[in-house]
């Protein structure tokens, strides 16, 4: 039988981590996340947070060097939340164990903190700003997402002070438009 399109995952299982630095990335990632160790010895960690056995696993294999910040390979790992009061907390809370932000931008689609591992790999955490994903192809579609999409640099903590005022959430989400824009100088 002849298919046009290969059949889909159901999900996302997991993403695996090889590092040179395994105590520092197994420690980062627990309190980052919130998790656990569902299973741990001196060069392998597999890290769960939810109903899933791990979400992110951790292995140091002989020989692994530093990242190479200018070379191919995967961008960013990123973690949804269900609310802006969610995001929020978390930025917070990681921000009380020292982990602070690399970039908060609001791309449109969703409003997302970005953070960068010890080993240099990049974290996104964010939440959706539309409440479906028909509004955010939508969006997507736009002339405004066609010219800028990047999004808009947003300062946390103003964020969190819009909500404990009791703006409404949809306000919030919206993103200020600012005309074109490029990478940012970091990413470059």
């Amino acid at each position: 039988m002849t298919q046009t399109k290969v059949k889909s995952p159901s999900s996302l299982a997991h993403v695996v981590l090889r590092t040179p630095n395994f105590a520092v990335m197994n420690k980062y990632y627990k309190t980052f996340l919130g998790a656990e160790a569902s299973y741990e010895n001196e060069i392998l960690s597999f890290l769960t947070y939810d109903e899933e056995h791990h979400r992110i696993a951790i292995i140091a294999v002989p020989g692994t060097g530093p990242k190479v910040r200018h070379s191919a390979g995967l961008e960013h790992i990123a973690f949804t939340f269900d609310t802006l009061d969610d995001l929020c907390l978390t930025y917070r809370q990681r921000k009380e164990a020292g982990i602070k932000p690399t970039w908060c931008v609001n791309h449109g689609p969703t409003t997302s903190i970005y953070y960068t591992d010890p080993d240099g790999n990049m974290i996104e955490t964010q939440v959706d700003n539309f409440d479906t994903v028909e509004e955010a192809n939508a969006f997507m579609a736009s002339k405004a997402f066609a010219e800028n999409p990047i999004g808009t640099d947003f300062d946390p903590e103003e964020l969190i002070r819009r909500l404990q005022s009791g703006e409404d959430h949809v306000s919030i989400k919206k993103r200020i438009e600012n005309g074109p824009r490029g990478l940012p100088e970091w990413a470059l």
